[in-house]
C-alpha cells in the first residue's frame, strides 16, 4: 500500500543500511526472477545513488542507453518519499516525456508488478496543458464545430449543471483530445491572460482539480523541467499573494535528461510582453467612469503599443531553424519603448487616485496593477539592461516580446541547490570528456558527486550506421533518399529533424499516399502519436523534439533517420552564447550538435534484442574536424556508402 516501506525496519536499525540491503535483493534476486535482465552497470549506479541520498547531495549520474537508470532512481525515490513522508519529484525534459514515464508499458508499471508495489504517482502538468472553459465557450458560441466534441465530452459538473463533484474526476488535459492539432488547442487552452482566481468556474476547472489531486501524492509527482523551474521562480510570490506554490515540499528531486535543465531555467525566468496584453488589461478599466486624464493616457498607450509592435516586427529577423526572431534595437524602437514605459508608469500613478474614488472593482484593479507591473519591468529590462537576451515571437497571429537573462547559475545556486536534499541528474550525456565541471558550473552546483557507466549493449552486432552525403541545400535529394529507405523497411522508422521548417517541408514532399502511416509531431497530442507509433508496427514517426527520452523497443523502431545534423538554431539565445564564447563553433555549436546526435542515436537500441540501422544525412562541405568529431561519438564505425 502507498506509504509503507517495501522492507521492514526496526527503530534501532539504520534506514540507509536496510535500503541498501533491499536494493541488493531487488537487483540480484527479485527482478531477475520477474524476467528482468541483470545488468552490472545498473547495480553499480544503484549503489552510487545510495551515497547521494545518504549525504543529501547533488549527483550527476551519467549512464549509457540500456543501463536501466530509470528503474534505479524510481526505487530510491519511492523509498525515500515513504521514509520522509514527502513525495519525490521527477522532472522530465518536457511535457512530451511525462506520459512516457507513466504509460502502461513504462518502468513504473513494470516495477509495481515485479515488486508487488502500489506506487502513488501523479502528474503535474504545465498550465498550458489544460482546457480553459471560458475560451471553449467563446469558440462554441462562434459556431466553431471543430470544438463540439470537446464540449460534449465535458462532465456535467464542469458545465455547472447542478451536479456536485463527489470524488476527483480528471478532465480538460491536452492528452484527452489527442486528435486536436496544436493550432486548435491554442484557441481553447489556458493562456497567461486568464484571471483564474476571479473565474466563477475556478473550483470546477480541470486544472484546479488536478492541482489539488497531485499535491496529495504520497510517492511521486512527475512534471517537466519547465514546470519545476516555474514553481521555483514563483513560489515566494504565490505565498505572498495567499496562494499555494505549484508543487508541495518534496523529499528529493530527479532531473531526467538533466543536461537540459539550464535551458528550462532560462526559459522559466523569461519575461513575456504580448501585443494584446495591454489592450486586454486597459479595456477592463476604460469601461468604467474614470477621469478623462486617465482615459487619455490609456488611449495614447494603446496607440503607441500598436506602433511599437509593428516596428518590432519590421525590424526583426526570422530564423528558419527557430521561432525566435532576432530584434534589432533601432532608435525608433527604443524611443517608442521609452515612451510606452513612461506612459505605463503614469497610468499606474493615476490608478492610485482612481482606486480612492471606489469606482473600480478592487480585485479587477489588483489584477490590472500586477500585470502593469510586469509589463513595466519587462520594458525596463528591454530598454535599460544589456545583459539580457531579447527576441520576438509570432504565433497564431499574436506577437510577443521576450526578454531572458543570459546567466542563471547564481540564481539556481541560491534558490535551488542551497537546499540540502538529494538532487539526481540522470542522462546518457552529462559529461564533456568525462568531466562534469561544465554542467555543474552552469547550474551553480559547487559540491556534487558523479559517475559514468557505459551502455551494456553490444552495438557492434546490433546496429549499423550509414552516412550518405548530399550537395549543400539538396533537400529533394535527402527527401528522396529518406522515402526510399522507408519503402525498403516498410516503415518502422523514426525521422528526426532539426527544426519545424524541415519537418513541414518533408510533410509536403511525402504527401498522404504512402503504404504505411506517417505520423507528424504537431498533428495530434504527442504522447498519442508515440503510442500509435509503438502499437502500429509499420508506422513512421517524424519529430523535432524526440531526440531525447523516446523509448520504443521492439519491431516498431528499426531505423532512425537523422535528416540533418542537429546544430543549435541561429536564434538570439544561441547568438548570445556564441558572443560569450572564446571559440563559438567549438565551445557552443559543436558540443550541442554532438550531444544531441548522441541522444538521437540512442533511440534505436533499447533492449538486448533490438537491432536496426541509423542513417545520418550529411551535406557536402563539412569540415574534417567536424567529421572526425562525429565519428568519435558513433557507437560503431559507419558502413561505406
Amino acid at each position: 500500500m502507498p506509504g509503507s516501506l517495501p522492507f521492514t525496519i526496526e527503530k534501532t536499525e539504520n534506514f540507509y543500511e536496510k535500503l541498501g540491503d533491499w536494493i541488493g535483493d531487488v537487483f540480484y534476486d527479485i527482478l531477475p526472477e520477474a524476467g528482468f535482465e541483470l545488468r552490472d552497470e545498473q547495480i553499480y549506479m544503484a549503489f552510487q545513488l545510495e551515497k547521494a541520498f545518504k549525504e543529501k547531495k547533488s549527483i550527476f549520474a551519467e549512464a549509457g542507453v540500456g543501463t536501466g537508470k530509470t528503474i534505479v532512481y524510481l526505487l530510491y525515490a519511492v523509498c525515500y518519499a515513504r521514509y520522509t513522508r514527502q513525495p519525490a519529484i521527477i522532472a522530465c525534459a518536457d511535457e512530451t516525456l511525462i506520459e512516457q514515464l507513466v504509460k502502461k508499458e513504462g518502468d513504473i508499471k513494470k516495477l509495481e508488478k515485479a515488486l508487488n508495489l502500489n506506487i502513488d504517482v501523479r502528474l503535474a502538468k504545465s498550465r498550458d496543458q489544460y482546457l480553459c472553459l471560458n475560451k471553449l465557450d467563446a469558440q462554441v458560441s462562434r459556431d466553431s464545430e471543430v470544438f463540439d466534441d470537446v464540449y460534449d465530452s465535458l462532465p456535467r459538473f464542469a458545465l455547472g449543471e447542478g451536479q456536485v463533484l463527489q470524488k476527483f474526476e480528471k478532465y480538460g488535459d491536452r492528452k484527452d483530445y489527442p486528435e486536436l492539432p496544436d493550432e486548435h488547442w491554442a484557441k481553447i487552452g489556458w493562456d497567461p491572460l486568464q484571471d483564474c482566481l476571479a473565474c466563477s468556474r475556478y473550483h470546477r476547472c480541470g486544472m484546479t482539480l488536478q492541482r489539488e489531486h497531485y499535491r496529495n501524492a504520497a510517492d511521486i509527482i512527475v512534471c517537466s523541467h519547465d514546470f519545476y523551474m516555474e514553481h521555483i521562480w514563483t513560489r515566494e510570490s504565490r505565498k505572498r499573494e495567499g496562494q499555494l506554490p505549484f508543487l508541495p515540499e518534496s523529499s528529493c528531486v530527479v532531473f531526467d535528461e538533466g543536461h537540459l535543465l539550464e535551458f528550462a531555467s532560462q526559459k522559466a525566468l523569461t519575461y513575456r510582453f504580448a501585443e494584446r496584453t495591454l489592450e486586454t488589461l486597459l479595456e477592463r478599466i476604460m469601461g468604467n467612469d474614470i477621469r478623462e486624464r486617465t482615459l487619455l493616457l490609456m488611449e495614447e498607450a494603446l496607440s503607441l503599443n500598436e506602433h511599437f509592435f509593428t516596428e518590432l516586427a519590421a525590424n526583426s529577423t526570422d530564423s528558419q531553424s527557430s521561432d525566435k526572431m532576432a530584434v534589432h534595437k533601432t532608435e525608433g524602437i527604443m524611443k517608442k519603448a521609452d515612451r510606452l514605459l513612461a506612459l505605463i508608469d503614469e497610468i499606474q500613478e493615476e490608478l492610485v487616485f482612481e482606486s480612492e474614488m471606489f469606482i473600480l472593482n478592487e480585485y479587477s484593479l489588483k489584477i490590472v496593477e500586477e500585470y502593469l507591473d510586469q509589463i513595466s519591468f519587462s520594458l525596463s529590462l528591454f530598454v535599460r539592461r544589456r545583459e539580457g537576451i531579447n527576441w520576438l515571437e509570432s504565433r497564431y497571429g499574436e506577437k510577443t516580446l521576450v526578454i531572458m537573462p543570459k546567466m542563471v547559475s547564481e540564481i539556481l545556486r541560491k534558490e535551488v541547490f542551497s537546499e540540502k536534499k538529494p538532487y539526481v541528474f540522470s542522462s546518457a550525456t552529462l559529461s564533456d570528456r568525462k568531466s562534469f565541471e561544465y554542467v555543474a558550473s552552469s547550474l551553480g552546483i559547487d559540491d556534487y558527486l558523479s559517475f559514468s557507466v557505459d551502455s551494456p549493449f553490444d552495438y557492434g552486432s546490433r546496429m549499423s550506421i550509414s552516412i550518405p552525403e548530399f550537395p549543400q541545400g539538396d533537400f529533394a535529394g535527402k527527401a528522396d533518399f529518406t522515402l526510399e529507405r522507408l519503402i525498403d523497411t516498410g516503415g518502422h522508422a523514426l525521422i528526426l529533424f532539426s527544426n519545424k521548417a524541415e519537418l513541414h517541408s518533408f510533410k509536403e514532399f511525402i504527401g498522404e499516399d504512402t503504404p504505411f502511416p506517417v505520423l507528424f509531431e504537431g498533428d495530434a497530442e504527442i504522447s498519442t502519436l508515440v503510442s500509435r507509433f509503438q502499437n502500429e508496427a509499420n508506422s513512421v514517426l517524424c519529430s523535432v523534439n524526440l531526440w531525447e527520452g523516446l523509448d520504443v523497443p521492439g519491431s516498431s523502431l528499426q531505423n532512425v533517420i537523422i535528416f540533418s545534423l542537429p546544430f543549435p538554431p541561429n536564434d538570439p539565445v544561441f547568438s548570445a552564447r556564441r558572443e560569450e564564447a572564446a571559440d563559438p563553433y567549438n565551445d557552443v555549436d559543436l558540443p550541442y550538435m554532438l550531444l544531441r546526435l548522441r541522444q538521437g542515436l540512442g533511440r534505436l537500441i533499447r533492449t538486448h534484442e533490438d537491432s536496426g540501422r541509423v542513417d545520418i544525412l550529411l551535406e557536402q562541405g563539412i569540415s574534417e574536424e567536424t567529421r572526425s568529431s562525429i565519428l568519435e561519438v558513433l557507437p560503431v564505425p559507419p558502413a561505406a556508402v
